[in-house]
C-alpha cells in the first residue's frame, strides 16, 4: 500500500514512528509530511526518516496564523496526493480529511482528545475524515460512529514494554542517574485547543522547588521562557533521550498533557497541573481508574503543594506504582501493533472491530 502520514508535532512522530516502521518492513511505502514545531524535524533525522516540510516556517499563534497555515497545508497534502497517489492518508490533520474526501481516498484520524476539547478542529474535520482510532474512553460526540475505540493510549504505541525499555546509560550522559530527581515540565500552551487555559507560573515553580529540593536533584525542561532565578535547573535534553530521562524520575510534575501520560504509563507518578484537568478522558482514567498520576486544576494551588508532599512521604513510592502500572498494562494493548495491523487490512479491519472489537487483544 501506498500510506501517506500527515505530522504536526512531536507527539505525532512517537505515536507513529514504530508503526512506520513496520509497515515499510512489510513492504508499504511510506510517505510523511510535516509542518515545522518544535523538535519534530530532530527527531525525524535522528530516526533517519525521509520526509517533506510542507509548511516550513511554522505557524503564528494567532487566529490570522492558524487560519493561513490551515489552508496552506490542505493545499500542499492536496498538491502531494494528485501528483503521487495514495491509498490511505493517516495523520491528526484536517488536511488528510479534506484531501481525502476531494480524492475519494480513505482518511485516518488518530489521537486521543474527546471532541469537547477541540470543538472548532472537530467541526472542520470529522465530517470528511472516515474513521476516527481514539481510546475507547473517549466521547466522540455526534461521530461516535466514526469511532474506532482502542483499549489504550497512545503512548503505548512507543512506551509499551514491548517497545521501550529504559537505559540508565543514557540517563547517565546528562547526570547522575542513581541520585534522587525530579522532573518540571512548563509547556507553552499556545496550540489551537489551549485557549483560556492556565498552567504553572512563577510562584508556583518557586514553591514546588522549595518542597522538593531537600529531597533529591531538580530539573526543568521548558517550551516557554523561564525567569531567571530557575535558569540553575534548567536542562537540555536531547529529544530521543528524554523518555528514559523520564523513566527514572521519582515523579514529574508539568502542565503539559502528553507529559503527564507518558510519566503514567511508565509508572512514573505524575501530578498535571492545569485547566484541562477533569476534561480529557483518556487522562482521567489514567489518574482515578489505575491511579497513576493526580489531576489538579489551577484554582486548587494548595492541593498541589499538599501532593508532592503526600508523593515525598509516601513508603515504596516505585513499588506501589509499578503494580499500578502492571494492572493498567494487563488491560491494554501494543497500539503499534493493533495500528500496524488496522492500516494495513483497512477497511476489513475496522469491520472486525465492528463485529468483535475484542479482536483487538491479538495485540497484547
Amino acid at each position: 500500500m501506498k500510506i501517506l502520514f500527515h505530522l504536526g508535532h512531536p507527539a505525532h512522530f512517537h505515536l507513529f514512528k514504530n508503526v512506520i516502521k513496520n509497515l515499510k518492513e512489510n513492504g508499504n511505502q511510506i510517505s510523511i509530511l510535516i509542518k515545522k514545531k518544535d523538535v519534530l524535524e530532530d527527531l525525524l533525522k535522528e530516526e533517519n526518516f525521509e520526509y517533506k516540510n510542507i509548511l516550513e516556517k511554522g505557524r503564528l499563534n494567532t487566529s490570522v496564523g492558524m487560519a493561513y497555515g490551515l489552508v496552506s497545508q490542505n493545499l500542499s497534502i492536496l498538491k502531494y496526493c494528485l501528483r503521487n497517489k495514495q491509498d490511505l492518508l493517516v495523520g491528526c490533520s484536517t488536511g488528510i480529511a479534506h484531501a481525502g474526501s476531494l480524492l475519494g481516498v480513505p482518511s485516518i484520524y488518530v489521537n486521543e482528545d474527546d471532541v469537547s476539547v477541540i470543538k472548532t478542529f472537530a467541526k472542520i474535520t470529522f465530517p470528511w475524515i472516515n474513521s476516527i482510532v481514539v481510546p475507547e474512553v473517549c466521547d466522540m460526540g455526534k461521530w461516535e460512529g466514526k469511532k474506532v475505540g482502542y483499549a489504550g493510549y497512545n503512548e503505548l504505541a512507543y512506551l509499551h514494554p514491548k517497545n521501550f525499555v529504559p537505559n540508565r546509560k543514557i540517563v547517565d550522559k546528562y547526570f547522575d542517574s542513581t541520585e534522587r530527581y525530579f522532573i518540571i515540565r512548563l509547556a507553552e500552551l499556545t496550540a489551537h485547543h489551549d485557549e483560556g487555559i492556565k498552567g504553572i507560573n512563577k510562584e508556583i515553580v518557586r514553591k514546588i522547588i522549595n518542597l522538593l529540593e531537600p529531597h533529591g536533584k531538580i530539573w526543568i525542561t521548558s517550551e516557554r521562557k523561564i525567569e531567571k532565578e530557575f535558569e540553575g535547573y534548567r536542562i537540555a535534553i536531547n529529544p530521543k533521550d528524554m523518555h528514559n530521562v523520564m523513566a527514572f524520575a521519582s515523579f514529574y510534575i508539568g502542565d503539559s498533557q502528553t507529559m503527564a501520560a507518558e510519566a503514567g504509563v511508565l509508572g512514573v507518578p505524575f501530578i498535571r497541573f492545569n485547566d484541562f484537568v477533569g476534561k480529557i478522558s483518556y487522562l482521567k482514567e489514567l489518574e482515578e481508574k489505575y491511579k497513576l498520576g493526580y489531576g489538579i486544576k489551577t484554582d486548587e494551588v494548595d492541593k498541589l503543594y499538599e501532593t508532592i508532599k503526600e508523593l515525598l512521604e509516601m513508603p515504596n513510592l516505585g513499588q506501589v506504582f509499578d503494580e499500578r502500572r502492571k494492572k493498567m498494562l494487563d488491560e491494554k494493548i501494543d497500539l503499534s501493533q493493533f495500528l500496524t495491523w488496522y492500516l494495513e487490512n483497512y477497511p476489513e479491519s475496522e469491520n472486525k472491530m465492528n463485529e468483535n472489537p475484542n479482536y483487538q487483544y491479538k495485540f497484547k
